[in-house]
C-alpha cells in the first residue's frame, strides 16, 4: 500500500495551492475531478496516438457512430479524441483553461458524463481567474496514476482517503461513502463460500448489485475476489448511488475495468429505482445508518399502499427516523427465484426496533423475512470498525435458497472480539479485521455448529405473541361490572401486556405466571399480535459472579491505608 499512501499525501498537498482562494470545504470540488481526469489520462496514455490516427481516418469515412471503433483502439469502453493530454496541457500555460475544456469534451460520452457530475467547468473558470489553474494541473501532471503504478484497489483506497479528509474538514459524514475493505472482504467471503463449486466453473458469469454503491468498493472487491477464485469467471457489476461525486468515481472505476458503465445508475435507489426489473445472483450493501426518509415518504408509502407485495415494501414500513429496512426489502425484491444471496451491514436497531401493532412496521418486516426462511445468519462485528461510527454493527446474510441443513434455522455469530488495534486511527475507525479474523469468522459460519461464539436457533425462537391481559372494572363496593351480555367490563387502567415466546402455550403461561397473582384476569384474544425480534446480547450473555464481601473489604482497607498515607504526606 506504499504507492497509495504516498500518492494520497501528494494529492492532498495540492490542496494547499487553493488555500485563500477556496474554502476548505470546497477543496474536493477541484481535487476529486482532477484525480479522476488524471487517472483516465494515464489509463489511455499508451494508445492515445493510435486513437488519434484512427479518428483522423474515420472522419473521412462518414461513419455514423465512431465511438465503438475508437474504444476498441483505446482498449477500454471509453476514449479521448482531443489532441491534448496532461503533458500537452502544461506545455501551453497561456491557454490552459480553453485547452482543458477541449480535452474534457474530447472524451467519449460515458467518460464525459462522469466529469460533468463534478460540475468542473465552474472550477476551471474560477481557478483560471485566480491564476491557479496552471499550477494545479501541473502538480497533477507530476503524478503517475497508470494502473501499472496504482492498482484498482489502491485507487479505491486513494479516493476514499481523499473523500474522508475532505469530509472531515467540512464536517460532513465521510463514512456514508465507503466501507472498510476488510469488512467488504468478510461479506464477500460469506456470500461466495457455499458457491465455490459453481464459481470455479470455466466461463461462469454471475451478477452482483449494490444499491448504495458509493465509490464502488464493494463491487470492486467482489470482482477481484471472484477473479482470484477463477480467472475465467466474469462478475457483471451493477450499482446505484445518490451522491454525484461518489457515483462519478464508481463509474470511472468500472469504465477502466471494462465493466458496462450503463450498469451504474445515479439517484436514490429507494425513491427512484433505476433497475426495477433486474434480478441478481448476489446483492450487497452498506446503507447509511439511521437515515431519515420523510423527504421520499410520499413515493415509498404509495408503493407500499398501492402495490403491496407486488412492490418492494409489502412487508411493512419502518419508522421515518430509520430507513435501513427499506434498503433490505429493496434488495430482497431483486433476488432471483432460482436462488440469490444477500449481505447487508446494519447497526443494532433493525434487530429489535418496532413492536407488534395494527400497522406493519419493523417487527412485521422481521416476521416476513424470518417466516419466509430468508435469514441465514447475523454476525456481530467489533466496535470502532467503521470510519464514521463507533457503534455496534452487524452483517446480515440472507438467502432464498438455503442449503438443506440451514432450512428453518438462523445462525448468530458473536465476532465482537475479532479485531486488532490500528497503528493509526482513521476517523472513528480504531480497529480492523486481520486476514486471520476474516478466515476464522468465515470458518465458523461455514461449519454451522453451535459453540461459544456461534448459536443456532429455529426461526420460531425469535417470534412471540404480544397478549393483552384484562382485569374487570369494579364498582365502589368491589363488585365486577358487566356489559349487556353479562361479561365482565375490562378496566383500561388495569390493562397490561405480556410477550410470550411462540413456542410456549399461552394458556399454560397465563395459568402459571399471571393467575396466581391476579385470579380475575383474562386474555383478550382479539388483541393478540405476533412479533419478532432478535435479542443478540441476551443470547451471548455470560454471567459474571459477584465479588465476595471478603475481596471488597480487602480493597476498601487497602484504599483507606493509601489515603491515610497521602494525608500524612500533606500534613508533614
Amino acid at each position: 500500500m506504499k504507492n497509495f499512501r504516498e500518492t494520497a499525501n501528494f494529492i492532498w498537498s495540492i490542496a494547499d495551492l487553493l488555500r485563500g482562494d477556496y474554502k476548505q470545504s470546497d477543496y474536493g470540488k477541484v481535487i476529486l475531478p482532477l484525480t479522476v481526469l488524471r487517472r483516465l489520462d494515464c489509463v489511455l496514455d499508451t494508445t492515445k496516438t493510435e486513437v488519434l490516427k484512427k479518428y483522423e481516418q474515420a472522419k473521412t469515412m462518414n461513419i455514423q457512430n465512431i465511438d465503438p471503433i475508437l474504444n476498441k483502439v483505446a482498449g477500454y469502453n471509453f476514449h479521448n479524441r482531443s489532441q491534448f493530454t496532461f503533458d500537452k496541457l502544461i506545455a501551453d500555460p497561456n491557454n490552459i483553461a480553453a485547452n482543458l475544456i477541449e480535452y474534457i469534451n474530447g472524451f467519449s460520452a460515458d467518460a464525459r458524463e462522469i466529469i460533468e457530475q463534478f460540475e468542473f467547468e465552474n472550477q476551471i473558470t474560477r481557478m483560471d481567474n485566480n491564476n491557479l489553474l496552471f499550477m494545479v494541473v501541473k502538480r497533477f501532471q507530476e503524478i503517475d496514476l497508470h494502473p501499472n503504478k496504482v492498482s484498482s484497489m489502491e485507487m479505491g483506497y486513494l479516493f476514499e482517503e481523499l473523500i474522508r479528509k475532505f469530509a472531515e474538514i467540512s464536517n460532513e459524514t465521510a463514512g456514508e461513502h465507503f466501507t472498510p475493505r476488510e469488512v467488504i472482504r468478510l461479506m464477500i467471503n460469506l456470500l461466495f463460500l457455499n458457491d465455490r463449486d459453481i464459481l470455479t466453473q470455466k466461463g461462469i458469469v454471475k451478477t452482483i448489485y449494490d444499491c448504495c454503491a458509493g465509490t464502488g468498493g464493494m463491487l470492486s472487491v467482489a470482482e477481484e475476489y471472484l477473479h482470484e477464485l477463477n480467472p475465467d469467471a466474469r462478475l457483471e457489476v451493477f450499482g446505484q448511488e445518490l451522491n454525484p461525486e461518489s457515483y462519478a468515481i464508481c463509474k470511472s472505476d468500472m469504465l477502466i475495468k471494462g465493466q458496462n458503465p450503463v450498469n451504474i445508475k445515479k439517484g436514490n435507489s429507494i425513491s427512484e429505482d433505476h433497475l426495477p426489473n433486474e434480478k441478481f445472483d448476489y446483492l450487497i450493501t452498506n446503507p447509511p445508518f439511521g437515515v431519515k426518509w420523510e423527504k421520499i415518504g410520499k413515493k415509498v408509502k404509495a408503493e407500499h399502499d398501492e402495490k403491496g407485495f407486488g412492490g418492494r415494501f409489502g412487508a411493512g414500513l419502518p419508522s421515518t427516523g430509520d430507513g435501513s429496512f427499506l434498503f433490505l426489502m429493496s434488495l430482497i425484491s431483486k433476488m432471483k427465484p432460482e436462488g440469490s444471496r444477500l449481505a447487508i451491514v446494519f447497526n443494532g436497531s433493525p434487530l429489535f426496533s418496532g413492536s407488534p401493532s395494527a400497522t406493519k412496521n419493523e417487527s412485521s418486516i422481521r416476521q416476513w423475512i424470518i417466516e419466509n426462511d430468508l435469514l441465514e445468519a447475523i454476525i456481530a462485528l467489533p466496535n470502532q470498525l467503521f470510519y464514521n461510527t463507533g457503534i455496534s454493527t452487524y452483517i446480515w446474510i440472507l438467502s432464498n435458497h438455503k442449503s438443506a441443513n440451514r432450512r428453518g434455522k438462523v445462525q448468530l455469530i458473536n465476532a465482537v472480539d475479532f479485531s486488532k488495534k490500528m497503528s493509526k486511527s482513521l476517523g472513528d475507525k480504531r480497529n480492523e479485521l486481520s486476514p486471520n479474523h476474516i478466515n476464522e469468522i468465515t470458518k465458523v459460519y461455514g461449519e454451522f455448529v453451535p459453540n461459544e461464539i456461534s448459536k443456532i436457533f429455529d426461526n420460531r425462537d425469535f417470534g412471540y405473541s404480544k397478549i393483552t391481559v384484562e382485569r374487570p372494572e369494579r364498582d365502589s363496593k368491589g363488585n365486577i361490572k358487566t356489559d349487556k351480555n353479562g361479561k365482565p367490563k375490562p378496566d383500561s387502567s388495569l390493562r397490561d401486556t405480556e410477550s410470550i415466546p411462540l413456542k410456549e402455550d399461552i394458556k399454560a403461561y397465563i395459568q402459571k405466571e399471571v393467575l396466581p397473582h391476579v385470579p380475575d384476569a383474562w386474555v383478550d384474544e382479539t388483541k393478540t399480535k405476533i412479533g419478532y425480534e432478535i435479542n443478540f446480547t441476551k443470547y451471548f450473555y455470560q454471567y459474571k459472579p459477584l465479588r465476595s464481601l471478603e475481596e471488597i473489604k480487602k480493597d476498601i482497607l487497602a484504599l483507606e491505608q493509601e489515603t491515610l498515607g497521602l494525608i500524612n504526606d500533606v500534613i508533614a
